[in-house]
């Protein structure tokens, strides 16, 4: 679980998706809950498609799109900033 603090830091650095009130989709996993999922693979190593949706953070697909979104939105180099200052 990523804490309160780190968290408070993270998330206004998320972009907002925007949702088609036409054609809503599917709601989306919350944030957070992606981001556990992402740290979960990047420390143990495990594959993306191996990440098992029982721990609650979606499926490893998932997890990667939206580390990939995060990363062209460029949430990480401002997180590092951010957590540098």
């Amino acid at each position: 679980m990523v804490p309160d603090g780190l968290w408070q830091r993270i998330e206004p650095l998320l972009p907002k998706p925007e949702r088609n009130p036409r054609h809503p989709g599917r709601k989306r996993i919350p944030d957070r809950q992606v981001l556990c999922g992402i740290l979960f693979v990047l420390h143990t190593g495990i594959q993306w498609e191996f990440l098992p949706q029982e721990l609650g953070f979606g499926s490893g697909m998932t997890c990667w799109r939206r580390l990939e979104e995060w990363n062209r939105a460029g949430v990480w180099q401002r997180l590092h900033e951010l957590l540098l200052a």
